[in-house]
């Protein structure tokens, strides 16, 4: 049985890759490409303090 704080503190949800129809190849300051790659950015930083506090749980 999962311990009660493993409950309340899920993993981070990754971010979804943009689909190559998404991008308009015009670019534009925030293509769809560099925003993912900051959400990215920002989910492994997430996923590494969840590490840190979930020790031997899997984000899976």
């Amino acid at each position: 049985m999962p311990q009660p704080a493993a409950v309340n503190d899920p993993p981070p949800v990754e971010p979804e890759r943009p689909l190559p129809m998404d991008c308009c190849d015009s670019g534009c300051e925030s293509c769809v490409h560099d925003v993912y790659a900051d959400e990215v950015d920002h989910y492994r930083s997430l996923l590494a303090a969840w590490q840190a506090r979930n020790p031997g749980r899997s984000a899976d």
